[in-house]
């Protein structure tokens, strides 16, 4: 028969995938700071440290409005009872976000007045409270909660959420927009690696850009616009194009600002539609329900893991499709947003796998496809 350590290691668990926090569950019973999930107690305080990380890109990132060979970057780690949380901000330049801003910000975040890390709701709505925007320092801060608690527990994330990890999708590696003779090398070097491409376009080289990979493989291929084509009939017709060479999903064919024309579009859409620049978080989901097939969700946009699983769940209710994606990011944040890969259609979480100089090792790719760990929390080891 289970003991009583083993049901409250049990309820733990289950409380945490549904959100609920411990102490609910066994109010009246047993106070938070008696609780042993494992052989950490509650009742420690939280410090939080965070340092500026510049991420290396191996080649340059060219997409529909600009081109870059870094990312700015802010690690973050949280420390309870000798137990350490990483986490981090990558700052691609649209968002909006800087190093100094995100550092400013984290210098706001009061983690001490906390004394039990299980209390994730109330933590994250805390930090969230701080400002309105500011979503990628939010997430650095979620993320290493994340990791920490799920160390706490002795889990990974995947197990918490109840998810099986054998159904994790490939994952695309993006081919960035580029001159033929990089486009064709950029893709022999990868073909042989995954099961599918991803391609970003937006110019007026566009079916350059696709003939040219198609010239090197057949493999699938995920279109990303970035929300470069401004008519819905011209964007319609590329979709039908597309279709013809083997693409098998786009990403936002048009401005954000232009929702009603998008609609037009996804209804006659022959591929399925995902949202990425219209969507940043919880609150934008319900309303691009028939405008778009599906949802890309990314932890730097949706302030992290917890927004993120929210948004799974409330897709999946409304009858959508999921994508996670990301930014340039180490293998600390691709690994967090792995943990709910098996919920998903399409994963684009490849940002690691762009950078020279990652400062861990987590989730990999085998045979294309994402491969979770067994550590616990986000699942990730310091190099």
């Amino acid at each position: 028969m289970p003991n009583r350590r083993d049901f409250l290691k049990t309820a733990a668990f289950a409380t945490l995938g549904s959100g609920i926090a411990v102490s609910q569950v066994l109010a009246g019973e047993c106070m938070p700071s008696a609780i042993h999930v494992n052989k950490y107690g509650i009742g420690g305080k939280m410090k939080m440290t965070f340092f500026p990380y510049e991420l290396k890109l191996r080649h340059v990132f060219t997409v529909a409005t600009y081109s870059r060979t870094t990312t700015p970057d802010v690690q973050v780690e949280i420390e309870y009872e000798g137990v350490t949380g990483y986490g981090e901000a990558s700052m691609p330049p649209y968002l909006g976000e800087t190093v100094e801003s995100v550092m400013n910000f984290l210098k706001k975040v009061n983690l001490e007045q906390f004394s039990d890390p299980f209390q994730l709701e109330d933590i994250l709505s805390y930090v969230d409270s701080l400002s309105p925007k500011d979503t990628a320092a939010k997430a650095a801060v979620d993320i290493a909660l994340h990791d920490l608690v799920g160390k706490l527990l002795g889990a990974p994330w995947y197990k918490i959420w109840g998810l099986n990890k054998e159904k994790t999708p490939s994952t695309t590696f993006t081919i960035g927009i580029d001159t033929p003779d990089v486009v064709r090398a950029k893709t022999k070097e990868c073909a042989g690696l995954f099961n599918i491409l991803k391609v970003k376009l937006g110019r007026d080289n566009d079916k350059e850009m696709i003939e040219t990979i198609r010239s090197v493989t057949d493999l699938p291929i995920a279109v990303d616009a970035n929300q470069g084509w401004k008519d819905r009939q011209y964007a319609l017709d590329m979709i039908h194009w597309l279709k013809e060479k083997g693409i098998v999903m786009i990403e936002q064919p048009m401005p954000k600002e232009q929702l009603d024309d998008i609609a037009w579009v996804t209804q006659q859409s022959p591929l399925l539609v995902f949202a990425d620049e219209s969507l940043q978080r919880l609150g934008d989901v319900a309303a691009l329900k028939g405008a778009f097939t599906g949802i890309n969700i990314k932890l730097m946009k949706c302030t992290g893991m917890r927004e993120a699983w929210k948004m799974v769940t409330l897709a999946h209710a409304l009858g959508m499709r999921v994508m996670v994606g990301c930014m340039t990011e180490t293998s600390c944040a691709i690994s967090a947003a792995s943990q709910f890969s098996p919920a998903v259609d399409f994963a684009d979480l490849d940002g690691n796998l762009l950078i020279s100089n990652d400062r861990f090792k987590g989730v990999e790719v085998v045979n294309g496809k994402i491969t979770l760990n067994d550590l616990p929390g986000i699942g990730v080891m310091k190099i």
